[in-house]
């Protein structure tokens, strides 16, 4: 998985080849504002990558928990980029998104909230003439 000759990688070019992240300066970023960290401490971008390497990051979707399989030069899809990193996130972590996507709204009305809609328009005005 990994070149000789293409032995150091940058921490934020690794997680935007991974596609953690859509661009590499918002992995910049998150590096910057303390959102990646290794072995709990802050990391800078240009820390190198090693496979073996454990990072927990932090974005708006989820708390992830990596460890580097390989090493990833270039933005590759994403059935190829989770073969160069093993998902090590603590199971209730993944339950509380779960939880979290599930009571989302979607922006479809709740049900006997807000404006009525044309139909219960109707009905009211059905009921109001008898």
């Amino acid at each position: 998985m990994t070149d000789n000759n293409k032995e150091k990688l940058r921490l934020d070019k690794y997680l935007w080849a991974i596609r953690i992240f859509k661009t590499r300066s918002l992995a910049s970023e998150a590096c910057d504002k303390g959102k990646v960290k290794y072995n709990g401490d802050q990391v800078k971008p240009s820390k190198n990558v090693h496979p073996g390497d454990e990072y927990e990051i932090k974005t708006e979707a989820k708390r992830w928990r990596i460890k580097v399989a390989g090493l990833l030069h270039n933005r590759v899809q994403y059935s190829e980029a989770i073969k160069y990193y093993i998902d090590i996130t603590p199971a209730e972590e993944i339950e509380r998104i779960q939880y979290q996507a599930s009571s989302f709204h979607t922006g479809k009305r709740l049900s006997k909230v807000g404006r009525p809609t044309k139909k219960d328009r109707r009905d009211i005005d059905g009921f109001l003439e008898e």
